[in-house]
């Protein structure tokens, strides 16, 4: 099991089901963002992206809920990576994805910055394998 820093907070399947169906609308309202005519006024990419990110966040937390009945609190979000990753099987493919996600959490959500379509794309992507890696574990 992966070594954990930070805050926890204990939980079980019934948040685990809450975060994971949390996730999967912010996915699918992601997706739905990224089918639309991209638009110089509406930033739509970089709100998927953002969504994309929040959808991360949620599977993580629905995840660790499920599996270590456990999830991060910490004011860090990184410290989820480290604690997803104990999550078995699949925890090494959750954190990688999170961790990718993160890397652009400021950018979509306080930045200043247009993210791109091909960028949102990945993310949402990301996001996407994410909600559904989550989904067969509580299966």
């Amino acid at each position: 099991m992966a070594k954990t820093t930070g805050r926890t907070a204990p939980c079980g399947r019934a948040e685990a089901l809450t975060r994971l169906r949390q996730a999967e609308a912010f996915v699918l309202t992601a997706e739905l963002c990224l089918s639309e005519a991209d638009d110089p006024d509406l930033p739509l990419a970089g709100t998927g992206a953002a969504l994309a990110v929040l959808g991360a966040i949620a599977a993580a937390d629905a995840a660790c809920c499920a599996n270590l009945g456990r999830r991060s609190r910490g004011q860090d979000h990184r410290q989820a990576v480290e604690l997803v990753a104990g999550v078995q099987p699949g925890g090494a493919a959750l954190a990688k994805d999170l961790e990718r996600l993160l890397e652009i959490k400021d950018k979509v959500h306080y930045g200043a910055v247009v993210v791109g379509h091909a960028e949102a794309k990945a993310s949402v992507a990301q996001a996407r394998r994410m909600v559904s890696l989550v989904s067969e574990l509580l299966q």
